[in-house]
């Protein structure tokens, strides 16, 4: 039921209602100047808070850019008869119409000025690391610095228990893969993680340092299974200096590297896999500090990172390195 709830909601929020709000605007056009600017300006602001809040890689990166177009074809071929419309609604309906358009505008507004707001650098240290992709084209699906991008970021509640554990993930980075068509997987929500773009591409070290920690034996669970007590699944922890980068739901038998190795930037660590507590085949990094010891692995303070010089947030794209 998990799996056929979140399709039930991807596709009422991310296909239905952009679609209905076009249709809105291309079929029901306000017969006002100011009923059509204020229908049209809540629709494109709503357009865009969905284009950076919404996690694209389900259906598709750039199905908002399809909206996007369209709205600007609808708008293009309206906006010639607006000099003929009287300048203000006539009648409840009318009003109605607009008081709902405004309503759409400071929505989409707010969510949109929260999104790109995700951008912002967290307070605390930031690490930069190197791309640690190799070959192949990615997405990121959670990143940023807030919780609206970045539902990492719950685990900084410290109010809830079972959260600190897991503290020095708070501002980790996940990605998917784009295959073709920019399309993540061969199908909606295929149970074999073979089937995803980003299962088996490589991962390299992005920063000179030791291994910390590594494990390779934790199966790659079949698409919405996963392991809930050992979140991290086959993973590798590089200490680089005074920070830890942390490579989550690796695939099984695919680690190079063991714990006490020293080793340099590109050195291959591995391959992304679906192990751990991971719905889909993806890769979660983070930073951190080392954690005490004997507290759990992933409990140090959180650090931010940069890839290449890049604060990834929510819908970015990456590509990773040649051969």
């Amino acid at each position: 039921m998990e799996g056929l709830d979140m399709m039930a909601v991807v596709l009422l929020v991310q296909v239905a209602l952009p679609l209905a709000l076009l249709a809105w605007l291309a079929l029901f056009q306000a017969g006002s100047m100011v009923g059509w600017l204020m229908q049209a300006a809540g629709i494109a602001a709503l357009l865009f808070a969905l284009a950076r809040v919404a996690q694209w890689a389900l259906p598709v990166w750039w199905l908002p850019w399809g909206y996007a177009g369209v709205f600007l074809v609808i708008v293009a071929w309206q906006v010639s008869a607006l000099p003929a419309r009287p300048p203000l609604p006539h009648g409840a309906w009318a009003w109605s119409a607009m008081v709902v358009s405004a309503g759409l505008l400071a929505l989409g507004s707010f969510y949109a000025v929260k999104a790109l707001s995700g951008r912002a650098l967290p307070p605390v240290e930031v690490v930069d690391i190197s791309n640690p992709f190799g070959p192949g084209r990615y997405l990121v699906g959670h990143g940023g610095s807030n919780t609206l991008v970045n539902g990492h970021m719950r685990t900084l509640d410290a109010s809830v228990e079972r959260f600190r554990p897991w503290r020095g993930q708070s501002y980790a980075v996940d990605f998917f893969g784009l295959g073709a068509w920019g399309l993540r997987a061969r199908g909606w929500q295929p149970a074999d993680p073979a089937a995803y773009a980003i299962f088996g591409a490589e991962l390299r070290a992005p920063c000179a340092g030791v291994v910390a920690a590594a494990r390779a034996d934790m199966p790659d669970f079949e698409v919405l299974e996963s392991d809930q007590v050992n979140r991290l699944g086959n993973h590798v922890i590089l200490r680089c200096g005074g920070a830890e980068i942390v490579f989550a739901h690796m695939r099984q038998g695919s680690i190079a590297v063991v714990a006490g190795d020293r080793i340099e930037v590109g050195h291959r660590l591995g391959e992304v896999g679906n192990s751990g507590a991971s719905t889909e085949p993806h890769l979660h990094i983070h930073a951190q500090r080392p954690a005490p010891e004997g507290a759990p692995s992933i409990s140090g303070d959180p650090l931010a990172i940069r890839i290449d010089g890049r604060f990834l947030v929510r819908g970015d794209r990456l590509r990773g390195q040649a051969q």
